[in-house]
């Protein structure tokens, strides 16, 4: 193996134009790294593999043509979230309810990524009906942590978290609807934004103003992220969903040094107390873009004030939207979620989040981002929820999105950037959030941080 498969996606599809590698050869290199750590940490739930082989064959004759221009990703492996329906592949959205669901065709995601010439490899684990911040559904094994395989990756795309973290692929496809793209970046040392409500075109769809969900990118670097999110918004792929385009690409706005930023950053949340290690990374954060010349001040304030307790039944109507023909067939928090969330009025649950959005948009306040904690407390142990109540594993699992919910609640653009590691040795993330719309701001911060607190060469020993 060349160690082709770590590079990150940018500079894999550069050597691929430059014939320094072909693409059928990096499929492989990740197919064999798949095989060779799979089993252990269970990121993928159906593997491609001759599907991919004839795509990245059907790459190398593309670049050899050389005619004309060609997409930015081409011949570049991948992997596409199971709540996402990939041509030719079973989606189970982690649930035995779905287990017979057959794609004979790409969602609107989808569509866009092989466009861009991604090549799919598979699609990878998530939480049942993507309702958890940790990926261990009862349809296969749990998903592990390739830096402690003794925790979470994270969720709900806790198998691209874990399949970007161990190597096996260089870039993936998240959704996140309360955190599910953050919370796996943080604990698996990756970069993942949730888009701005409207940047990226719902896959099945459905009319987005009001959903608190959409699809992202998780990569290895803010450069990666940036142009597959282009590559997703129809920036260079396609056209733009309602979402008002941006000046100029978001692989171009990334790049661009941001003037003095008024910035704010918080520690303390009234749900949860923030672990000591992962308060210091957010002031490290914090201490390193003031010294690259912003604006910063700590805020007094406990967040989010007021959400979390008026989360659940937001929650608990956006897990009854699956089309599950037989709850008896989920788990019990995900029943638990869906049956009650059957019987919630839909037009106060519309009311409700237009409240709550406006709660959080008056905390954020006149500033230009806000750095939290992405999650406040370390990884769960695997197993950990096992046998509570439901209740109960709703309060354990709100323990982790505290800081990430609300922006799903406003819509606004919110990453989360790799900083550092606790003494145990599990990755911290930490969470920039701008401005509605405001997705470039947010990955130029992110790349600032990135070039003082570089974190791409840093691989876990799987």
């Amino acid at each position: 193996m060349t160690g082709a498969n770590w590079l990150p996606a940018l500079e894999l599809a550069r050597m691929l134009r430059e014939k320094r590698l072909s693409a059928e050869d990096l499929l492989l290199e990740c197919l064999e790294r798949i095989e060779a750590v799979d089993p252990r940490l269970n990121a993928f739930v159906q593997v491609l593999r001759d599907r991919a082989l004839a795509e990245s064959r059907a790459a190398d004759a593309r670049l050899r043509k050389r005619g004309g221009s060609l997409p930015p990703f081409l011949g570049v492996p991948i992997g596409v979230k199971d709540l996402n329906l990939a041509r030719g592949s079973f989606t189970r959205f982690g649930s035995r309810a779905f287990e017979r669901l057959f794609a004979p065709f790409d969602d609107a995601v989808v569509g866009r990524l092989r466009r861009a010439g991604f090549v799919i490899v598979g699609k990878t684990a998530t939480s049942e009906l993507g309702s958890l911040p940790v990926t261990e559904p009862d349809i296969h094994g749990p998903t592990r942590n390739p830096w402690d395989a003794d925790v979470t990756p994270g969720g709900s795309s806790g198998g691209a978290g874990a399949a970007i973290a161990a190597g096996m692929v260089p870039i993936a496809q998240g959704s996140d609807a309360g955190g599910s793209i953050r919370i796996p970046s943080a604990f698996c040392q990756l970069f993942g934004i949730k888009p701005s409500r409207g940047r990226v075109e719902n896959p099945y769809g459905l009319d987005d103003r009001v959903l608190i969900w959409t699809c992202g990118p998780m990569a290895r670097t803010v450069d990666d992220a940036a142009t597959m999110l282009d590559v997703m918004a129809g920036i260079t792929v396609g056209e733009p969903h309602w979402a008002a385009a941006p000046s100029r690409s978001f692989a171009e706005l990334a790049r661009e040094t941001p003037r003095r930023l008024k910035l704010r950053f918080a520690l303390r949340s009234s749900h949860v107390d923030t672990d000591p290690e992962i308060a210091a990374a957010v002031e490290r954060v914090a201490r390193a873009l003031e010294k690259l010349g912003h604006s910063i001040e700590e805020s007094s304030m406990e967040l989010p004030e007021g959400v979390v307790d008026e989360f659940l039944p937001v929650w608990q109507a956006t897990a009854a939207s699956a089309p599950v023909h037989d709850w008896s067939l989920t788990q019990p928090v995900t029943r638990w979620l869906g049956e009650i969330g059957r019987t919630v009025d839909a037009k106060g649950v519309e009311r409700t989040t237009e409240r709550l959005m406006g709660m959080v948009l008056a905390q954020f306040g006149d500033c230009d981002a806000w750095l939290t904690p992405t999650v406040a407390v370390p990884p769960p142990r695997i197993g950990a929820w096992r046998g509570m109540e439901p209740a109960d594993v709703f309060a354990e699992a709100s323990k982790l999105g505290v800081f990430t919910a609300p922006f799903n609640l406003s819509g606004q653009p919110a990453a989360s950037v790799p900083a550092g590691r606790s003494r145990r040795g599990h990755p911290i993330g930490v969470q920039i959030a701008g401005r509605p719309l405001a997705d470039g701001l947010v990955l130029a911060l992110a790349r600032q941080v990135e070039r003082v607190m570089p974190w791409v060469d840093d691989r876990p020993e799987v």
